[in-house]
């Protein structure tokens, strides 16, 4: 059932040669170092150099095959682990688990994602995108992955599994902002009647925003990071808080968007100021039924025990594929968990059956392609 080319050995060297080159999405230097590891082992696994992309001081890099993309693999290589950690949790394998700092998210998908596309006999069609700056909301690289699916038959996210193997088929959408209230400043004890108190204004925010949620449709609105003042005995003239929002559909992040933007101050002489919006679209189910389908069958074909599906609240990069029109599936990477966690690790005896599960879907796909289906 394995091709010569799926060799276990060589791919957790591959995801060894990531790890231990560590890349905070926050240090350019270091992503850059890191995009440099993966462009080497890409060109020996592929026998061709990526396209290298470097947009606001970020590193990314892509294969692209043939002519107009069918299949699109998106993954990413930098991690929320400061340099350093990996003298702390250094890269191992043992009792059947591989750990380090990025193995899970994402750097086994990345690896595995090579091996595949370097396993198929005919890669017309396929683009490998590896970004950089995914862990905190791909702000260089959102166009970059919109342009690099447009029109694609399918795009295939090599993030880390959900528990227990199963493919992510829903993710909710991401708005980020940040509610700002301006006030006017005044002595706290000589006359404070002259000032208009930020912080008031604030609390009366926070509580409508909080209301905003709907648990029926699971959008959640979360006020979070508040910062308010700057003497104990000024009234004071600014204060903010920043809102997370989590919504299953488009219409649901259109609800909350607009009630954040008809948000009006409570307090004579106060003043808001709303910053951000969207983040990412929802990948809704929609976007994903029919791959998973397809996911299940090749599954099948290869004697894999059967695949589930869930929905998560995290977002990733297929948010943006899913937000332009193309199927997508996501949670195709390791197996494993403790995703941004101290227990971060990946279960070894997974990672060849689930690189020929990519095979064989990228295969089929670009096989459906050619023949028009």
């Amino acid at each position: 059932m394995t091709p010569n080319q799926v060799r276990l050995d060589d791919i957790v060297e591959t995801i060894r040669r990531l790890v231990v080159c560590e890349s905070p999405s926050d240090d350019h230097a270091a992503v850059r170092a890191s995009a440099d590891v993966a462009a080497e082992l890409g060109e020996q696994l592929l026998g061709v150099s990526p396209e290298r992309i470097t947009i606001e001081g970020v590193s990314h890099l892509r294969w692209q095959f043939g002519g107009a993309p069918r299949v699109v693999l998106v993954t990413h290589h930098d991690t929320v682990w400061p340099l350093g950690t990996l003298d702390r949790l250094p890269f191992a394998v043992s009792d059947g688990v591989l750990t380090g700092p990025g193995c899970f998210d994402m750097k086994t998908g990345l690896a595995m994602a090579l091996h595949a596309v370097a396993a198929l006999d005919d890669r017309d069609g396929v683009t490998v995108l590896v970004t950089g700056d995914e862990e905190v909301g791909s702000p260089s690289s959102r166009a970059l992955i919109e342009e690099s699916a447009r029109g694609a038959r399918a795009a295939l996210v090599l993030e880390a599994s959900a528990d227990g193997g199963a493919l992510k088929l829903e993710r909710k959408g991401v708005s980020l902002y940040e509610l700002v209230a301006h006030g006017v400043a005044a002595h706290a004890g000589l006359e404070p009647e002259k000032g208009v108190n930020a912080s008031l204004e604030l609390a009366h925010q926070l509580l409508a925003v909080a209301t905003l949620g709907d648990p029926s449709t699971g959008t959640t609105v979360t006020p979070t990071a508040a910062a308010s003042g700057t003497t104990s005995n000024t009234v004071p003239a600014r204060a903010s808080f920043k809102i997370d929002v989590r919504a299953s559909t488009a219409a649901e992040q259109a609800r909350v968007h607009n009630a954040m933007t008809g948000l009006e101050p409570v307090l004579a002489g106060a003043s808001l100021e709303l910053r951000g919006g969207v983040n990412r679209p929802p990948l809704e189910a929609a976007a994903s039924a029919w791959l998973f389908d397809r996911a299940a069958a090749a599954a099948e074909r290869l004697g894999l025990a059967p695949l589930s599906g869930v929905a998560v609240g995290g977002a990733s990069d297929g948010n943006f594929t899913a937000g332009i029109g193309v199927p997508t599936l996501d949670g195709l990477g390791a197996v494993g968990g403790g995703a941004h966690a101290e227990s971060e690790h990946v279960v070894v005896s997974e990672i060849v059956p689930r690189t020929l599960l990519l095979l064989e879907l990228v295969r089929g796909l670009l096989d459906d392609a050619e023949a028009g289906a």
